[in-house]
């Protein structure tokens, strides 16, 4: 004190040293606390309020005992505001004028220094755009009000402070910090997950939530007084002993709705998992995505806590805690795609068990059907539906899935507009490394269900789904396009007599179509959908006569016959929900399409009678697949198993055949057909040898995708073997062709026959392990004997795609007839008919015989020459103006 000064005689000190400046102290950005100097005693402080200016409002607790105030957030560029006053004026001698008093504040200007010509304290809030010109009762000749205008204008139109993008949103300075660790003082806990740090060098002090977790908190009631939750003040507690006062680092992360997001680091770890590990936090989903230490870190942290039931998980019950180990996680074959976020599965067991996919949400139809005369079909009239639907039925239909059980949704009953629900086995699917639901979310086919806080029946990859669909929305995708939603426009013709008999023609000019089996009624009856035609038909199988499944009819139920459940599943088990090709024939007199279903090569009606679950129907008699059918219900009948297992044989006379003399050895073996070329030659793979290259394609890319080769570090050189990245993602062996540039290089598929042109960035050297030497060239070219393919080029592309549609992607037998300049000509037949497919190319007119004249071969020569002599006859396809070749051979490109 000044006594004790002059008690001890240094009175004259204080006299000799100079005036120091006014004392001050800033309340926010328009309002500062001055004092006088000194003069025997402390002098009296003035609070001036800056005129003719407005700068954001600071924070402000709730004031106690008002139930209904509210914490209220700074404002925005309330404490820049603040802290330029701070800096500018701390510790400086200013001189101020006060030009009117309101209640108890006086308002007026603010100088810098000892009279009125230093500098303008409001202009220079306003030209730095951390002020606003109070505008309301301006009066044009003021000139102060006038300059301050100006300077407001112009700090607009720099875009400064207050008017620069965002608006002086506290978003803007968290993100100007672009994510790094700042050292900071943490001075405040307010509970265990809420913190208030001095921001270093700057002194910032700021309100930092920690991201991706949320601590019990302090409920304040209506009387003023806080009552914590359980385990609030043990969390505080927490973060006090271990932060407060500290030096830290922080990650500022984000910065919605005004609430500071981040992270912070002390040298002994991260406190945000350390609060879950120890139990004293939850995981919130709606701050975990900003969370930049990797939120799967997060929810380890939280699990290892629940698992030990400490804390808030005192009584915790995981949703999979009744299960067996067996039963929470297992492999099982996909039979079926129940909408677009349920499936059927078939367990190692036998037993089939329905599967949701966790946490996502179909597509969901929006409104009310405007067509109430037009029966509702989800599958084609919920927009996306489809789009879902197919995408999981081609990624998983006939395939293993690794499936790890989430949670069991309990059954629900029926509601006032909710329909009732079975109980639902909620589960994350997996195929090949693939989470199934997130690659649903991420194309835009299906939605995140979001839940309370406390739910903890969820995916275990919940955050992998919210960040997918983060993905998707903001590159548009399926549900979150702004684009006209896909219409599906499919008419369903089954037993429209009138419309079947109209579409009846085209389907058997077609041959052989594509289509998807949708439903299976029984053994041989099924539901189909023709993508080309975009129709729905029902289709019987010919040929065969299947055991009756149970149905109703008019005099009552008809009971199933025996092996009619087993001739259903068997169907269902093969074809339901796969692509398939038909060849329609006939229909019948409730317009259902019969004709025979083919499924990778194997005839579904061959395949119902070699299993014994259906006879041979006499109609059959006339098809070119009745040999086969009767040589595999024969040995069936002479097995007595299931259809036949009552079959009593019949004697029969004894029959001597005369076998012929063969004129030719045909030693035919079994090839898949991989490739086919557009001068009609084709590349196929040995059937013996297939494995084998499976075998080595699967290691080669298990070794690719733990060392994956460096991008264009490759430099491909003509004739060198490589591995080449095909349009499907995948690697596969191949040799260069050509090299045109780094960015056009001609290669060759060695294990398929097909060719490419593609970036060098596309190739790597090829491993070792898995040359030519390891196993040799896979693919080996042929071409047809005994057949001249026509010169002109439609007729050729009509030869081309009847031959792409008969054995491309398909198993068949091959036999070599004799060697050619380039490659062997060959005969092939059907894998499941043995039909010659050259002879029938002949017989349909689409290409001449090429007549040799080797003597073991004549038989076949003729045959091929009858054969054609019947085409022409029928002026089919290239014999349909006659028999061109003689004067006209040049013009049309043919030669005898």
């Amino acid at each position: 004190s000044v006594s004790q000064a002059e008690n001890s005689g240094c009175r004259g000190e204080w006299i000799r040293s100079p005036p120091p400046p006014p004392q001050l102290s800033v309340l926010s950005g328009c309002a500062i606390i001055v004092r006088g100097q000194p003069r025997g005693g402390p002098p009296p402080e003035r609070q001036i309020n800056l005129s003719n200016i407005r700068a954001g409002a600071l924070a402000r607790r709730a004031a106690q005992g008002q139930p209904d105030s509210k914490d209220t957030p700074d404002e925005p560029w309330a404490f820049q505001a603040r802290e330029f006053l701070r800096k500018k004026l701390i510790g400086k001698e200013v001189c101020f004028t006060v030009e009117y008093k309101n209640m108890h504040r006086e308002y007026g200007m603010v100088y810098l220094g000892k009279d009125t010509t230093g500098e303008n304290i409001a202009e220079s809030l306003v030209s730095e755009g951390l002020a606003t010109v109070r505008r309301e009762g301006f009066r044009g000749n003021n000139p102060e009000q006038a300059r301050l205008c100006d300077l407001e204008d112009q700090s607009k139109a720099s875009k400064k402070g207050l008017w620069s993008e965002g608006g002086g949103n506290p978003r803007n300075f968290v993100d100007s910090l672009h994510q790094k660790p700042i050292n900071a003082i943490i001075e405040h806990v307010r509970d265990g997950s809420v913190v208030r740090a001095l921001l270093l060098p700057d002194y910032y002090l700021v309100t930092v939530m920690l991201s991706g977790i949320k601590c019990p908190t302090f409920k304040r009631e209506g009387d003023g007084t806080e009552t914590p939750e359980p385990f609030a003040a043990e969390a505080r507690f927490f973060t006090e002993s271990r932060l407060l006062q500290r030096d830290v680092q922080i990650i500022l992360e984000s910065c919605p709705n005004q609430i500071i997001l981040g992270t912070i680091l002390h040298p002994n770890g991260n406190i945000t998992e350390l609060l879950l590990k120890e139990g004293f936090a939850r995981c919130v989903d709606w701050s975990m995505a900003v969370y930049t230490q990797g939120a799967e870190k997060l929810r380890a942290a939280e699990r290892s806590a629940k698992e030990r039931k400490v804390r808030i998980w005192k009584d915790y019950v995981a949703p999979t805690a009744n299960l067996d180990q067996k039963d929470r996680q297992f492999v099982a074959k996909v039979m079926q795609v129940v909408n677009a976020d349920a499936m059927v599965v078939k367990l190692n067991s036998g037993e089939y068990k329905t599967i949701h996919l966790s946490s996502i949400r179909p597509p969901r139809n929006e409104g009310e059907n405007k067509d109430k005369d037009k029966r509702f079909r989800p599958l084609y009239d919920i927009p996306y539906m489809f789009e879902a639907r197919e995408f999981l039925r081609k990624k998983l239909i006939g395939k293993k899935v690794n499936v790890t059980v989430d949670y069991i949704r309990a059954a629900t009953g029926p509601g006032e507009g909710t329909p009732a629900f079975p109980e639902r086995t909620c589960a994350t699917v997996t195929i090949g490394g693939i989470n199934i639901a997130e690659a649903l979310v991420s194309k835009g086919l299906a939605t995140v269900i979001r839940y309370r806080q406390d739910d903890d029946q969820r995916s275990s990859h919940y955050d992998e789904l919210l960040a997918a669909e983060a993905r998707a929305i903001k590159n548009g995708k399926g549900l979150h396009s702004k684009k006209e939603v896909p219409i599906h426009r499919v008419a369903d013709i089954s037993g429209e007599t009138q419309k079947a008999k109209q579409f009846l023609p085209f389907l058997q000019r077609a041959g052989r179509s594509e289509a998807v089996v949708e439903y299976v009624f029984s053994g041989s009856r099924l539901k189909l959908y023709m993508p080309k035609e975009t129709c729905l038909i029902t289709f019987l199988l010919a040929g065969i006569e299947c055991p009756r499944s149970s149905r109703n009819t008019p005099g009552g139920v008809q009971v199933a016959e025996p092996f009619s459940d087993e001739a259903m599943l068997f169907t269902k088990e093969l074809v339901l929900q796969r692509e398939v090709e038909v060849e329609v024939e006939s229909m019948d007199k409730a317009g259902n399409f019969i004709g025979w279903l083919h499924i990778e090569g194997v005839n579904l009606s061959v395949a119902l009678v070699e299993n014994a679950l259906s006879k041979v129907h006499f109609t059959a008699e006339r098809s070119a697949y009745y040999k086969t059918l009767v040589a595999a219900e024969e040995g069936c009948r002479q097995r007595k198993e299931k259809v036949w297992a009552n079959y009593e044989e019949k004697p029969v006379e004894e029959v001597v055949h005369l076998s012929e003399e063969k004129e030719r050895v045909a030693n035919y073996k079994p090839v898949y057909v991989t490739e086919i070329t557009d001068t009609l030659h084709f590349y196929a793979q040995d059937v013996e040898t297939g494995s084998q290259l499976e075998n080595l394609m699967e290691t080669m890319r298990a070794e690719i995708a733990a060392q994956p080769p460096v991008e264009g570090s490759y430099s491909p050189r003509r004739g060198d073997y490589c591995i080449a990245k095909f349009a499907d993602g995948e690697w596969y062996r191949a040799r260069v062709e050509k090299v045109e540039s780094p960015a056009k290089v001609h290669v060759f598929y060695i294990d398929y026959g097909n060719r490419e042109v593609v970036s060098s960035t596309r190739l790597a050297p090829i491993p070792p392990a898995f040359s030519t030497r390891t196993l040799p060239v896979q693919a080996t070219e042929y071409t047809f004997a005994f057949i001249q393919v026509p010169q002109d080029e439609d007729a050729r592309a009509d030869v081309v795609d009847c031959v792409v549609r008969d054995i491309q992607n398909s198993q068949c037998l091959l036999n070599v007839e004799y060697s050619g300049a380039t490659c062997p000509h060959v005969t092939i037949q059907f894998g499941d008919t043995k039909d010659d497919v050259g002879l029938g190319l002949v017989k349909e007119g689409l290409v001449m015989v090429d007549v040799r004249k080797e003597k073991h071969l004549q038989k076949m020569v003729t045959e091929y020459l009858n054969s054609q002599e019947s085409a022409k006859s029928a002026r089919l396809n290239i014999w349909r103006y006659g028999d061109f070749r003689a004067d006209d051979a040049d013009e049309f490109g043919y030669s005898r």
